[in-house]
């Protein structure tokens, strides 16, 4: 950039994000009085023709959607060392992943959304663009004048036009997103694959889970009890392996996922008992966003190990061989039917993405933190579809006391503990700790786990 200021006329705030190819900064248009995103091209490509071409062609792409659903471009231009940039409008009120960080959506909410999304996709399609990387970071929030919320679509890095990509194709796409058709080379693609990762979207937005693989795809009514039928009818019908079953398009999709939210939204919420199985996989998964998982082992005595939260409040000992992949980075406690935020949590697993799965022969622990409501009495409305129901019992050790309710003979033949935990003495702290503990034979580690746990 020739300059730490300004990117041509437009004067820098800030970094909004860096890709692989590019970064975008927050910027004012002073002529204009108004807030803009401008995209400049990486350093470290500015010699590939190939790559700059993509770049610019990624601003024709938007230029020629020209609809309100999709992030409209307002300008283009080059830096004085050759990289080229283009402005774009700039969306103020962050992404479909910020929302479902804090996790899973209330089900109206999350369809509209999708639905919103569904449309920019239709309109993406109509222009004879298929977008081919839909993920909940690529699709935009915005505060319209009057103060409600516009839903874009954006980052058209991996795009093409429709005749391009009918015929042989290079992989593309994020994991979980991505539809079985272009998660290898050579396949034509056309929109029903962005049908599918509107599905995946959608899924996300209401069980908080990305979907597994194509064909792998839990249902959504495991993790969400008591979600309607016919909405899981709806996301499965997008999430089909074979496009030839999915909703014929986009429009279609959205069509349908309206008007399924105008049903949800006139039907009063469940608040029975809580499936907790299906809460745990939800919080898991937060702040993943679909990308590796960060592993944060430490060496402790054989054969445990000792894993940490990202905000190093939380630390416990688990059986090595479950020390496979770890989730740190928080939970939303309202899942559980406590007051909800975003507070510390763990969870590790021999292999977390089958942790959704209550049938799935899975071992590991979840932790998670709550300073307020009752963590004892949203433990004892768990039930466990499919699991024999033991008892309970108290336990006390040298840091915390409470209560263990088991569970075994479940689908699969896992075993299943459930711990609401509160400090053993008399202290400042109001933290409350929940512990599931899943194992699939072997001892029982519950009593090992809890003593080794600690909260700071």
């Amino acid at each position: 950039m020739h300059s730490a200021q300004r990117i041509g006329r437009y004067r820098i705030e800030r970094c909004l994000g860096t890709g692989a190819f590019g970064t975008v900064w927050l910027a004012r248009d002073d002529d204009l009085d108004a807030q803009v995103a401008v995209k400049v091209l990486a350093e470290n490509w500015a010699h590939r023709l190939d790559v700059r071409e993509r770049f610019l062609s990624e601003a024709r792409m938007l230029r020629r959607a020209g609809s309100p659903r999709v992030v409209q471009v307002y300008d283009i231009g080059e830096l004085p060392d050759g990289r080229p940039y283009f402005v774009m409008e700039y969306a103020d009120a962050g992404t479909l992943a910020d929302l479902v960080a804090d996790g899973p959506l209330p089900v109206p909410e999350a369809l509209r959304l999708t639905a919103l999304a569904a449309r920019g996709a239709h309109a993406l399609h109509e222009a004879g663009i298929v977008h081919r990387d839909v993920k909940p970071s690529n699709v935009l929030l915005s505060t319209a004048p009057d103060g409600t919320r516009r839903v874009l679509l954006a980052d058209l890095g991996l795009a093409k036009s429709l005749a391009e990509a009918s015929g042989l194709t290079l992989a593309a796409g994020s994991a979980g997103y991505r539809p079985p058709e272009q998660a290898s080379p050579g396949s034509g693609i056309d929109a029903r694959a962005d049908v599918y990762s509107l599905g995946a979207v959608g899924y996300e937005l209401i069980t908080g889970v990305v979907p597994a693989e194509p064909g792998d795809v839990v249902p959504p009514r495991r993790l969400r009890p008591g979600l309607d039928a016919a909405v899981e009818r709806a996301l499965l019908r997008a999430l089909e392996a074979d496009r030839a079953k999915r909703w014929p398009d986009a429009g279609a999709f959205a069509d349908a996922l309206e008007q399924l939210a105008g049903a949800d939204s006139g039907r009063p919420r469940r608040r029975g008992r809580v499936r907790l199985l299906a809460a745990a996989a939800a919080v898991t998964v937060l702040g993943v966003g679909g990308t590796g998982l960060a592993l944060a082992l430490r060496p402790g005595p054989a054969p445990q190990v000792r894993v940490a939260d990202a905000s190093g409040r939380i630390t416990v000992h688990v059986p090595a061989d479950w020390a496979r992949q770890l989730r740190d980075s928080g939970w939303d406690p309202g899942v559980l039917g406590l007051p909800a935020g975003h507070e510390p949590a763990l969870a590790v697993a021999d292999d977390l993405s089958r942790w959704q799965d209550p049938s799935s022969d899975v071992d590991g622990v979840f932790v998670g933190l709550s300073a307020r409501g009752d963590v004892r009495a949203r433990v004892d409305a768990v039930s466990h579809t499919g699991c024999h129901y033991d008892g309970e019992r108290s336990w006390t050790g040298e840091r915390f006391r409470g209560v263990v309710r088991s569970w075994s003979r479940c689908t699969g033949g896992g075993r299943i503990t459930e711990s609401a935990l509160v400090p053993a003495a008399a202290s400042a702290s109001r933290d409350q700790v929940y512990v599931q503990i899943r194992r699939h034979g072997g001892a029982d580690a519950t009593d090992r786990v809890l003593a080794a746990l600690r909260v700071s």
